[in-house]
């Protein structure tokens, strides 16, 4: 059975206590109409991941029963935040080869030394990584992006000659933010970032929120766009919903349509993430993993 893509019924109704019939109409004609029927597609199993800023919570309880219940539900990978909670890289490798489970990438702010960026790509390598990504900058100064854009390059040089792949996640400031003269900060990460050293893991719900912040009539074609123009290869996601009211939302309740994303680019990796989680976060975790093994596109 595939998953096919649209507001759920609990969204719309609840988004209903302040619309009328016709705005609900409205909100959903648009999703039914994009793609009625999925094609032959899927997500490939091992590409499915999970970013652990989704079960903080969880983690801050029990660290070793959050990770061992998202092995339990069968996630193959996950991305890394928080740090470590008590152990080295190496006992954190020895647990998560125990469990089954693998961190493939992570998210590790900048580095201001060798020593620093040394520490961190050897942890990588030492947790058997791909991916190593920043997961946030802001600024309203146009030189201070640029100097960022520089540091990347950088570490990402000596990542690459480590055998690891590095990347930026965006969240929606970078596309809304500007700079002077209409330059936002995602013109220039990707005017300077070298493409043949960084790439891009896009945030979807965070794309989408920059495409409605800057008034564009089709959000998700916006995101598109934001992937087929810039000059370094996307090559992982973070899955995220939203919900008619803007805020985040578990996979496959939401309003954005995944399978146009899907079917126009394929990635790496497909993380799952959901800053809040609608119920609990084992709950978003499962009907996370359920929905990328069931859409098709």
């Amino acid at each position: 059975m595939c998953y096919g893509y649209g507001p759920s019924r609990r969204s719309l109704l609840a988004a209903g206590l302040g619309l009328g019939a016709g705005a609900l109409a409205a909100a959903a004609t648009p999703a039914a109409a994009a793609t009625p029927q999925g094609g032959g597609h899927r997500v490939p199993p091992d590409q499915i991941s999970i970013q652990l800023w989704t079960v903080r919570d969880d983690m801050s309880q029990n660290y070793d029963t959050t990770l061992t219940y998202l092995a339990e539900i069968g996630y193959p990978k996950v991305e890394l935040a928080l740090g470590y909670f008590g152990r080295t890289a190496q006992q954190l490798r020895q647990f998560l080869d125990g469990i089954g489970i693998r961190a493939s990438s992570s998210h590790d702010g900048l580095t201001t030394d060798a020593a620093g960026l040394d520490t961190k790509i050897n942890n990588a390598l030492t947790l058997g990584q791909s991916f190593m990504i920043v997961p946030y900058l802001n600024s309203t100064s146009q030189d201070e992006w640029k100097a960022w854009a520089e540091r990347m390059n950088v570490e990402a040089a000596a990542a690459r000659s480590a055998g690891l792949r590095y990347g930026y996640h965006n969240h929606a400031h970078e596309f809304t933010t500007d700079l002077g003269g209409g330059r936002t900060p995602w013109d220039v990460l990707t005017s300077e970032l070298d493409p043949r050293l960084v790439h891009l893991e896009i945030d979807l719900y965070w794309a989408v929120t920059g495409g409605i912040g800057r008034g564009v009539a089709d959000p998700v074609r916006f995101t598109l766009d934001v992937i087929r123009r810039a000059p370094q290869r996307v090559l992982q996601f973070h899955v995220k919903d939203r919900d008619l009211n803007g805020d985040m939302a578990d996979l496959g309740t939401g309003t954005i349509d995944f399978r146009r994303i899907f079917d126009a680019h394929r990635v790496k990796e497909y993380i799952v993430e959901n800053d809040t989680p609608d119920v609990t976060p084992r709950r978003t975790a499962e009907v996370g993993y359920r929905y990328l093994r069931k859409v098709c596109f």
